[in-house]
């Protein structure tokens, strides 16, 4: 069972929250509510999102230095912000929004199926993600595994169950690679997108590296994040 994805909306009106909720409850993913910046930032020590819904116009602490703040983390720094607004300054505000950090600057009132489309790319792109780390840690399982020299028709089987899961990762990630190339996605999510495929490409080469006859050791896993 696929665990589902988080995602933060930051705003500071009850409204706002609750339409929101209302626009994305199809999406049938965790929805995680927080009225300020500082609750936001508090809910990011412990829970790992998918992408965050920031409003612009909070007291006190608003959308840009929250964003900052996100940015800084390296826990936070790579996850998607979409910024909304209920003003328009025009571009030089629009550049602050994504010069903070945001993939997304979307002004209200927005479309609702425009906004839930976004948001379910990197929903998508997060699960992805998530099934990417999956492979990695029986990966590394395998490896302290082969270390101690036996079982080989237990790693030969387990190898092709891991290289099975992967290539099904594999072929679900270059579909949506397409997809977006058809549909001229955001720059911020076609970076996010090459940035899983990059992920993928590294774990398949370890993989590929532990099958017999490859004369391969113990090759280094792409780093998750």
């Amino acid at each position: 069972m696929v665990q589902k994805a988080k995602i933060l909306l930051v705003d500071d009106r009850p409204e706002n929250l609750l339409a929101l909720e209302a626009i994305l409850s199809a999406l049938d993913q965790t929805l995680v509510r927080a009225s300020s910046g500082e609750e936001a930032l508090k809910a990011l020590l412990t829970d790992d999102f998918a992408v965050i819904l920031l409003d612009v116009q909070m007291p006190g602490m608003d959308g840009f230095e929250t964003a900052a703040h996100i940015k800084r983390r390296e826990r936070t720094r790579d996850i998607p912000i979409i910024f909304l607004t209920a003003i328009n300054h025009g571009p030089h505000h629009t550049f602050r929004g994504y010069a903070a950090g945001a993939v997304d600057y979307i002004s209200k009132p927005f479309d609702p199926w425009v906004l839930r489309a976004k948001v379910s790319v990197f929903v998508e792109l997060y699960t992805k993600n998530c099934q990417l780390r999956e492979q990695a840690a029986l990966l590394r399982l395998q490896l302290e595994g082969g270390a101690e020299g036996d079982g080989s028709k237990e790693t030969a089987g387990l190898l092709a169950e891991l290289s099975a899961r992967l290539a099904a990762v594999e072929e679900q990630a270059e579909a949506l690679t397409k997809q977006l190339g058809e549909e001229s996605a955001d720059p911020g999510v076609v970076a996010t997108a090459a940035h899983l495929e990059r992920k993928l490409t590294g774990l398949r080469r370890a993989l590929d590296a532990l099958e017999p006859g490859t004369g391969g050791g113990a090759p280094a896993l792409p780093a998750q994040s």
